[in-house]
């Protein structure tokens, strides 16, 4: 049965080689769009680099640590040391291979857009694609290959979350550096560029604006694809540490098989997102045309994962509960989708509303917005608690875990919508720098304006499936310390009395400290974005006083600085905040305790959830809320109510693309590594 998901593995991988080669006969276009788009490559590479060799270290220390500790105690395997640098190096991989065609796509989208708008559609989806294809086809083919290595070890299912580990680790870094690196630079050119000097977004007078194009690279495609490729793996990983449940209770015949029917699952989804994605296409020229052309494209994914997944669970012959609990997470996850575009797309009320209130200046816009963002959170908790509740009265526990998989499932081609943004960002900028003219500018902004809100349903995406697999996970490690255990006739029951429960002193002591530690981290985040943006900011001034002609338009900026001085803030101030994700859940299983770390992991995962939901979608409106002003209502660009948009949307950048979609990352990561470290923490009852 594995050996079918590695196939569909190998066909995602093979789909993203050929977008690729699709992506790249597309014309570059003229010099100076080449010249530009040189220059964006040149500064995103470079960022990685430098970030990837800190992350080696890192890698190297980790892994050292597991391997010590397989040695010295029969708990854990040394394999969980290979293993977890096996799931780093994939998420790796996957990032780079999708940030390296986003950083050829975006020149060509521009070139493609002076054609019409459905040509740069599908240049910069086809982009994107390469993203979401590479990310599912690692992760499935990396979990096949483990699977052939250690499947008939008894070690297993101690090992295998080893690699989820790796990922997450490797996923933190790249969304909290990149997060860092992109908002500052876009901060600090929207600040001293649309109100400092009244310029346009990306004048090439403007010193930071080759850095805030980088940024997007480095943050939004290859942060949000480490992002994604650990919420795929981490998906199927806590599924298959379940088995224990799913046999039990008699919803599969054995523990193989409930280990292949989430392998086979993710398998159906890559095949039907390929199928998906020869659904894209326009030929309307507004925002309804465009968002539908890629609606229609992730419709026909879900609908097409529903039934291959059917026929999984009729071909292993598991409870046809388990095909339910996919559904409740796959619709769970188009419903949260659609609330995410309604909250933050400028076509509705609630974004217009924010632009209406930057008519009276830029504190209304804040407020405004910030309402927006909390009210948005009631569709995403309410329908995950809803489709926790449908998946567990379905498949148990087993069920909560594969809900995950199916709101995950079609993340080939969602993925690919949402990689597609910052390339249409890409290519909006360097319309403006080429001076391709206002036709071609409107045609990469109405590019652009599509993949904000792709964007920000993507973000809602993932928060909502991180929210069910850290859940998933929560309970896997329940079960690996005994918290939890499966009774004689298959009933999942508590395991102690009430000193030795959820509702001990410990344990809620735990839940206050996980509520804690989402504030802190974000708090990290904002702060380290605020200090990047004051550098650049006051680099840009420096440079528009210093450089004599710069502001006639007669000499260059100084782009390489910028982009300097943001990659080296970006990697020393994205250290500690994940530093403290990592050693928080550590810290408090073996200082407080097994039944405090379940309850921190409780805490966090709810207060998580809904600020990751919140700052996303607040970020994400006060973004389009600026651009519906831009579009010519209120005044338009350069009036006052377009200076308060800007106010609210650069503070609603380290939001939106920094701290609130790092959230879901630090979620999974602290859940997994309590789960690779339960057989430890299991013997150890705490301090207090």
């Amino acid at each position: 049965m594995v050996w079918i998901a590695l196939v569909a593995g190998i066909l995602g991988l093979a789909f993203a080689g050929f977008s690729a080669l699709a992506t790249l006969r597309a014309s570059p276009g003229i010099e100076r769009v080449r010249e530009i788009s040189e220059a964006i490559k040149e500064g995103a590479l470079a960022f990685l680099h430098r970030e990837y060799r800190i992350l080696g270290l890192f890698i190297v220390v980790v892994a050292v640590i597991l391997l010590i500790l397989g040695l010295l105690t029969e708990a854990m395997s040394p394999w969980s040391a290979l293993a977890f640098i096996f799931g780093a190096l994939c998420s790796m991989a996957a990032g780079y291979a999708g940030m390296n065609i986003a950083i050829r796509s975006n020149g060509r989208t521009t070139t493609a857009a002076q054609k019409s708008l459905n040509d740069g559609l599908r240049v910069a989806f086809r982009g994107g694609t390469v993203m979401g294809m590479a990310v599912v086809g690692i992760g499935v083919v990396g979990l096949c290959i483990l699977y052939f290595a250690f499947h008939s070890n008894p070690d297993f299912l101690t090992i295998i979350p080893a690699y989820g580990m790796g990922a997450s680790s490797v996923a933190l870094f790249a969304r909290v550096g990149g997060g860092i690196y992109t908002k500052g630079a876009d901060a600090a050119a929207d600040l001293v560029g649309k109100v400092e000097k009244g310029i346009p977004e990306d004048d090439p007078r403007n010193a930071a604006v080759i850095a805030d194009f980088v940024g997007d690279n480095v943050g939004d495609v290859a942060g949000m694809g480490a992002d994604l490729f650990e919420s795929y793996v981490d998906s199927i990983i806590a599924t298959m540490t379940l088995c224990i449940v799913a046999t039990a209770i008699g919803l599969v015949s054995g523990d193989p098989t409930a280990w292949h029917l989430p392998l086979l699952v993710a398998a159906g989804g890559i095949v039907a997102s390929i199928v998906g994605t020869f659904f894209v296409s326009t030929s309307g020229q507004d925002m309804g045309a465009l968002l539908w052309a890629l609606r229609r494209g992730t419709f026909v994914a879900a609908g097409l994962t529903l039934l291959l997944s059917w026929l999984a669970v009729h071909f292993l012959k598991a409870d046809f509960g388990v095909w339910l609990a996919v559904l409740c997470g796959l619709v769970a996850g188009v419903i949260i989708g659609e609330s995410t575009n309604y909250y933050t797309a400028y076509e509705y009320r609630p974004t217009r509303k924010i632009s209406e209130a930057c008519t009276t200046g830029a504190g209304t816009t804040i407020i405004q917005g910030f309402a927006n963002g909390l009210m948005s959170t009631w569709v995403p908790l309410l329908v995950v608690a809803l489709a926790l509740l449908g998946a567990y009265k379905f498949a148990s526990f087993y069920g909560v875990a594969i809900a995950g998989i199916g709101m995950l499932s079609t993340l080939g081609i969602s993925l690919a919508t949402d990689a597609y943004g910052p390339i249409a960002d890409n290519a909006g900028g360097i319309t403006e720098m080429a001076g391709l003219g206002e036709e071609v500018r409107e045609r990469t902004d109405a590019l652009d304006s599509l993949g904000n809100t792709t964007a920000a349903t993507g973000k809602g995406f993932a928060i909502g499936s991180a929210a069910l697999t850290s859940l998933a996970l929560m309970l896997s490690y329940a079960f690996a310390v005994g918290i939890a255990e499966v009774g004689a006739h298959g009933e999942i029951i508590v395991a102690g009395g009430l000193e030795a429960s959820l509702l001990s002193a410990p344990a809620v002591a735990g839940v206050f400290i996980g509520v804690l530690l989402p504030a802190v981290f974000c708090a990290m985040v904002m702060g380290a974005v605020g200090e990047n943006t004051f550098v650049i900011v006051e680099e840009v001034r420096r440079q528009f006083r210093e450089i004599p002609g710069l502001w006639e338009g007669k000499a260059r900026p100084d782009y390489a600085r910028c982009v300097d001085l943001s990659t080296r803030g970006a990697l020393r101030r994205m250290v500690t905040p994940v530093l403290m994700a990592i050693i928080a859940p550590l810290a408090v299983g073996f200082i407080l305790g097994k039944y405090a770390l379940a309850g921190f992991l409780l805490g966090s995962i709810g207060a998580g959830f809904m600020l990751a939901i919140m700052q996303a979608n607040a970020g994400g409106s006060w973004d389009n809320a600026k651009k519906w002003i831009e579009a010519g209502h209120f005044g338009g660009k350069g009036s006052e109510a377009h200076k308060a948009g800007v106010v609210g949307d650069t503070a609603g950048d380290p939001m939106k693309d920094a701290s609130g979609p790092s959230l879901n990352i630090m979620l999974k990561l602290m859940s997994i590594i309590a789960l690779v470290f339960a057989p430890l923490l299991a013997h150890i009852s705490g301090l207090i």
